[in-house]
Parts: C-alpha cells; sequence; structure tokens
C-alpha cells in the first residue's frame, strides 16, 4: 500500500510541476509518467484520464490555498490588514518560486483558465467554483471593513470581485513579465478599489 500511495504522489507532485512549467494541453500522460517515475499503467489506476488529474492537481492545490487564505482572512487583525497580509504572502510565495526555478509561475488556477476554460468542462466549473469561493472570502472581510467605515463601497460582493480580479491580474502580469517587482501596486490598487478611509495602512 505503501508504494501504491507513494506512485500516486509522484504523479500529482510531476503533473503540477510540468502544468506550472509548460501548461495543460502539450502534456501527455507518458510525459508524466516519466516525470514521476512511475509506469503508465500506475497512471490508470488512479486517474481514469488526464482531465482527472487535471482535476486531483486543481483540488489539491485549491486545499493549500484555503487554507492559507483562511488563516490570513480570518485573523484577529483588523480586516484590511489581514486583506494587505494576504497581498504580502501572494507577492512573498510568487517570489519564492522565481528563487526555486527561475521563473515566475503565476496562479495555477489563473493559468488553466486562460489555457482550459473553452476546452473542457470540467475544469472550467472547478476553476468557476475555486473562484466564487476566493470571493465568498474577500466579502466577509470587506463587509467587515465597511461596517467598521474604513472602506467606501455599497455592495461588498462586487467589490470583492474587483479585488480577486485585480490580484489575479498582477500574478498574470508578474508571470507575463517574469518580474515579481509588479506585485508591488497591489495593496495601493486594491485601496483605490475600496475607497478606503482609514490611514494607517498606507
Amino acid at each position: 500500500m505503501g508504494r501504491t500511495s507513494d506512485a500516486k504522489r509522484k504523479i500529482l507532485d510531476a503533473a503540477r510541476s510540468l502544468i506550472e512549467e509548460r501548461g495543460y494541453s502539450a502534456l501527455g500522460v507518458a510525459e508524466i509518467c516519466a516525470a514521476a517515475g512511475v509506469p503508465k499503467g500506475s497512471f490508470y489506476y488512479f486517474f481514469a484520464s488526464k482531465e482527472a488529474l487535471a482535476l486531483a492537481v486543481v483540488d489539491e492545490h485549491w486545499a493549500a490555498q484555503k487554507r492559507a487564505w483562511t488563516r490570513v482572512l480570518t485573523g484577529e487583525a483588523e480586516p484590511l490588514r489581514r486583506l494587505r497580509q494576504l497581498f504580502e504572502e501572494t507577492e512573498a510565495g510568487q517570489r519564492a518560486a522565481q528563487e526555486g526555478c527561475g521563473t515566475v509561475s503565476g496562479c495555477l488556477f489563473g493559468n488553466l483558465t486562460l489555457e482550459l476554460s473553452n476546452q473542457t468542462e470540467a475544469v472550467r466549473g472547478r476553476l468557476q467554483e475555486i473562484f466564487d469561493a476566493q470571493v465568498d472570502m474577500v466579502e466577509s472581510v470587506v463587509a467587515e471593513a465597511r461596517e467598521r467605515g474604513e472602506v467606501a463601497v455599497t455592495d461588498p460582493r462586487e467589490a470583492a470581485r474587483a479585488v480577486v480580479a485585480q490580484l489575479e491580474g498582477q500574478v498574470m502580469f508578474a508571470k507575463l513579465y517574469n518580474n515579481t517587482g509588479r506585485l508591488g501596486p497591489l495593496w495601493q490598487n486594491c485601496r483605490a478599489l475600496l475607497g478606503t478611509t482609514e490611514t494607517t495602512l498606507a
């Protein structure tokens, strides 16, 4: 059992690395198995198709990201400080990835959205659910800040969508230019979107 479990782990790790490096469409099952160091038969023991593997990679990545977002956005700090910390940790994560492999990896969800949203309904639907969940989490923080009179938005839901879209867009630019400096304006752009009234987080 240990060996079969290890094979699945190797396939998932190899698939995520290859997807981040080259995208999904260009990959074949044989290449993924070769990178994982497992026989092709092991792939179909765990995954019915390459699409099923992509969904598993997405789900695993979201589980980890959701834990991180929950830790930050439900913390004890004031709401806008929590939101700023989310941006700071996003920038730090992209910078660490760049230092490790030489390039900015971008957002796995954003990358797959651009590549697959018109190709596979199952992946598109799962990504929609994830982005909706991200908006839910940010909306709670924006609504709390609104109650405190710290932002000037009238619709926290739409404001949260704008914040998530801005975050995704800045990460995409960082990937395009291979420059994490593109993430520097995140917080100031967010303050402008929300119409912040407080001054302590300038």
